[in-house]
């Protein structure tokens, strides 16, 4: 793998050179951004939504759930591993390739954590709001709360984020997924 200079962009080229070391590496208009592996309380809290997601999937299949490690490809330049996203079956036969999502999926979800909590809420809503992202969640185990950023419609940015949180025993919805709920309590719920 080469090292960028400043002012040098990645692209997915590279990308595909990074080494398989258990972290999480993306680009980000072609900068390299390279995470930890997560914490036991991220993989429960992903853990549930991906199961939460993946049982309503099951009595309505309409569409896809995935998690990290996946990489999204929305552009040379831009290559993410979200912790969870979501496509429909429609949109997956545009996007979805055997070896990764070469697009943009209608629901991404991140689990932040102490050292993406910044680049979640800045960086990469950005990059989803810019690409064309109908749903982004940041889910906060730390302070579990979850905030959502939707899209009124297709032309536009994302509408003033939306915050839940579990003390306030909110149920998480979206208009992706009619009929889909989920309870912020089992959203961080850390017992098996």
């Amino acid at each position: 793998m080469r090292a960028a200079s400043p002012a040098e962009k990645l692209t997915y080229d590279d990308f595909v050179l990074f080494p398989d070391d258990g972290k999480r590496h993306e680009l980000i208009n072609g900068e390299h951004f390279v995470t930890p592996s997560p914490n036991t309380k991220h993989q429960v809290v992903c853990g549930n939504l991906h199961w939460l997601l993946r049982s309503y999937l099951h009595q309505h299949p309409v569409g896809r759930v995935f998690f990290a490690p996946f990489d999204v490809v929305f552009s040379s330049f831009d290559v993410v591993e979200p912790d969870l996203l979501y496509m429909s079956h429609e949109r997956a036969t545009q996007i979805l390739t055997e070896a990764n999502v070469q697009g943009v999926p209608e629901l991404v979800v991140e689990i932040a954590s102490k050292s993406t909590r910044k680049r979640d809420e800045t960086i990469k809503r950005h990059l989803y709001q810019r690409t064309g992202v109908a749903d982004y969640w940041v889910v906060d185990p730390a302070i579990e709360v979850v905030r959502i950023y939707r899209r009124a419609d297709a032309g536009s940015g994302f509408s003033r984020p939306i915050e839940m949180s579990r003390e306030a025993g909110d149920t998480l919805t979206t208009p992706l997924l009619p009929g889909f709920s989920a309870s912020l309590d089992r959203i961080f719920d850390l017992e098996p």
